[in-house]
């Protein structure tokens, strides 16, 4: 069963802020909240729906794989105990517990705008190509053009301006997060979260960069060549290692999909790594035998017709078929044989033609005798 839009399970628009969606989602929670529904099968299902939404889109670089590539990039992630689908609240990652604690107790809630201190990868990108038939059959490079997140050339990634203060967050000495100490029902309770001075940054920077605004990143265009391999099919996938967007603080880049859509061939079509074509004969071939050219990935080639070929008889080209991707070893080309019946016969023709019916008689048909004699039989 497809799952929901995400943002259609909060009730959020697209650019909802953070804030917008820690408030939607508290109040799903407490409305569905399986200690409020004891029991209530649906109630849980709503409420473990909005656990995983939120789970996503309250971490900016989940959010943009989903913007990217859907919620199926996070199904199996969210399958089994410990996330969204299993134990309720397993979702939040580190700090789901304290989320819950919050909704309930009335603590501060976690901030996750920008995430925890030090390095963070970039996020994964995703480009789609259509290639050739023949391209997708023996690979080929291609070039390609992107628009991705890359290093502030002005700041180097530091995010403040070049020759400015950057100082150590004197509210987490660094870190990145405090700890906070909470009274409640089931005792004292000892959470940490993103400060809320620097953000999760653990520094402070007193003037930011001007071409970046302070992320450290900017969009730029770049231009890539991608190598195909042989024997790839439509729907295929290649990652790219480490081009997609550039990661912050000195953090890795995201990785780069390729989603490859191969355009259906006027002639050819394909089963795994056998190549299917249909080719027409007239009757005389058909009956005589014949040797007749046949297209192939690797241009014409000539074939035997054997005597008496019937219709759809299917004929096999060794070794002309796709490359495959594990073994690169070829598969083969399969070959109908399509008998064409002739039409606007002349006068001659038609007379040639009668003239070999008497003569061949009933064998000129020996399944029709055959049938008839069925028939017979039948109605005796």
């Amino acid at each position: 069963m497809a799952k929901r839009d995400y943002y259609e399970v909060l009730g959020v628009s697209r650019t909802a802020t953070q804030a917008e969606l820690k408030k939607a989602f508290y109040k799903l929670a407490k409305q569905y909240h399986p200690d409020t529904h004891p029991g209530d099968k649906e109630a849980e299902a709503k409420f473990k729906e909005a656990n995983e939404a939120y789970q996503v889109l309250s971490d900016d670089e989940k959010r943009a794989q989903y913007d990217q590539l859907g919620p199926e990039a996070f199904e199996q992630a969210t399958q089994g105990g410990g996330g969204p689908q299993g134990n309720p609240f397993g979702g939040f990652g580190g700090a789901g517990m304290e989320d819950i604690f919050d909704m309930f107790f009335g603590g501060q809630g976690r901030s996750r705008g920008s995430g925890a201190a030090g390095p963070q990868r970039g996020g994964d990108l995703r480009f789609d190509l259509e290639i050739s038939f023949e391209e997708a059959a023996f690979g080929v490079e291609k070039e390609i053009n992107i628009y991705r997140e890359e290093t502030c050339d002005h700041c180097h990634g530091s995010g403040a301006e070049p020759g400015s203060k950057v100082e150590t967050c004197s509210e987490c000495h660094g870190s990145g997060s405090v700890r906070y100490t909470q009274n409640t029902m089931f005792g004292q309770m000892v959470s940490e979260r993103v400060c809320p001075k620097c953000h999760g940054e653990g520094r402070i920077v007193s003037q930011p960069c001007k071409e970046c605004r302070g992320k450290g990143t900017a969009k730029k265009s770049k231009r890539l060549k991608v190598k195909i391999p042989a024997g790839v099919d439509n729907g295929s996938r290649l990652r790219v290692a480490g081009d997609g967007e550039a990661g912050r603080q000195g953090g890795p880049s995201g990785d780069l999909y390729v989603y490859l859509f191969v355009r259906p061939h006027k002639f050819f079509e394909r089963d795994g790594t056998t190549v299917l074509c249909e080719v027409p004969i007239n009757i005389v071939q058909a009956s005589l035998g014949a040797e007749i050219k046949v297209p192939t990935l690797d241009g014409q080639v000539t074939m035997k017709v054997p005597e008496g070929t019937q219709p759809g008889k299917v004929l096999r080209l060794k070794g002309k078929g796709i490359p495959s991707l594990r073994t690169k070893k070829r598969g083969d080309q399969l070959v109908t044989i399509k008998v064409v019946v002739p039409t606007h016969l002349n006068q001659r023709q038609k007379e040639a033609l009668q003239a070999f019916e008497k003569t061949a008689g009933d064998d000129i048909n020996p399944e029709q005798k055959s049938f008839l004699n069925k028939v017979k039989d039948f109605f005796k």
